[in-house]
């Protein structure tokens, strides 16, 4: 065997050994680990980002999309600005909510806890010591790329979330993506794309103040 020969053998079994080497050097941690990391950023700070929404209805394979701007301040305060495929703005300031939609010159009024309570809506973003409180969590062994696989399964059972997963960054802990299923296996995914931390909101951008002229439509038992 010639030594250009022997060199090439030595360099292709080395391939895998250095992928191998590669991917066990990547940190373990535990489910608490993970999510002290978490908790410590979305508690820390008011971030905003861009979103992406598909919403699948399993049993008609039919899903809709939307996309827009996510502004979020700990605890409890959301604004939603879909911009695609039509304009319409969701705002809560962790009691009340409000959705606007203009095409409709209709105004919504109800309370948050219906809407984004026990972790509908992603609204634990807005309060991420709700993960501990509302779920059994779990370490998936189903890798996705460079994130953390969490699945969280509700403690009191409820039609609307069978389960979520979030898909956590291994490098910087940003939530990147949240699947939640509901009772019929129906899937909502969420990707938060380029979030920006440490933002300043002013108070009032987490209230809404109804235009003059539209129809207030109030739901549950909102005042």
């Amino acid at each position: 065997m010639s030594l250009r020969h022997l060199l090439l053998i030595i360099l292709m079994m080395a391939v895998p050994v250095s992928a191998h080497s590669e991917e066990a050097a990547l940190p373990s941690m535990s489910v608490d680990e993970i999510l002290e990391h978490v908790e410590k950023i979305y508690t820390a700070s008011r971030f905003s980002a861009s979103f992406i929404q598909a919403s699948t209805i399993k049993a008609m394979e039919i899903t809709d999309s939307a996309s827009g701007k996510l502004y979020v301040q700990y605890p409890g305060k959301m604004r939603w600005e879909y911009l695609k495929p039509e304009s319409q703005i969701i705002v809560t300031d962790g009691v009340q909510l409000w959705m606007y939609r203009p095409e409709d010159n209709q105004v919504m009024l109800g309370q948050a806890s219906t809407f984004f309570g026990e972790g509908k809506g992603a609204g634990f973003l807005s309060d991420i010591r709700l993960l501990r409180k509302d779920f059994d969590i779990t370490l998936e062994d189903i890798r996705f790329g460079d994130y953390y696989n969490l699945k969280l399964v509700p403690l009191e059972k409820n039609w609307d979330i069978a389960y979520v997963h979030l898909l956590v960054s291994r490098t910087t802990f940003h939530i990147a993506q949240v699947f939640t299923y509901n009772a019929y296996d129906d899937v909502t995914r969420i990707e938060i794309v380029n979030p920006q931390f440490n933002e300043s909101f002013e108070d009032a951008f987490f209230t809404f103040k109804i235009p003059k002229g539209v129809d207030l439509l109030r739901l549950d038992d909102a005042p």
